[in-house]
């Protein structure tokens, strides 16, 4: 099993939950966080004053998936996410070794 962490913009999110609903995602966790990378945030203009704002809001999908289900969702999110600008985000791809359903002490991709 892999799981597939991506942080996005805000927007796409709506976009990146239908289009895994149609590969077959049935569940994930959704977080919104805060971050920089080579974006390296912007400056606003408030009340007349111009500050910078290093971390930009995004968003974090975490998902856990069998082995032959991954690559395709990777690509889901990436074909979906992508504006082309600076700032789209990443995905992260780790290995799952067990995965435990507490209500019904499922493992694996029966928990899944």
């Amino acid at each position: 099993m892999k799981k597939i962490e991506a942080i996005i913009k805000p927007f796409k999110l709506d976009d990146v939950r239908e289009a895994l609903g149609e590969v077959g995602i049935t569940g994930m966790t959704v977080c919104e966080v805060k971050g920089f990378g080579r974006q390296k945030g912007h400056t606003e203009l408030y009340r007349g004053a111009e500050y910078m704002v290093d971390f930009l809001p995004k968003v974090k999908i975490e998902l856990v998936v069998p082995n032959d289900l991954a690559d395709r969702c990777v690509e889901v999110i990436q074909e979906t996410a992508r504006t082309g600008k600076i700032g789209d985000g990443k995905i992260f791809l780790y290995d799952v070794d067990k995965v435990i359903r507490i209500r019904t002490g499922e493992e694996d991709e029966a928990a899944l």
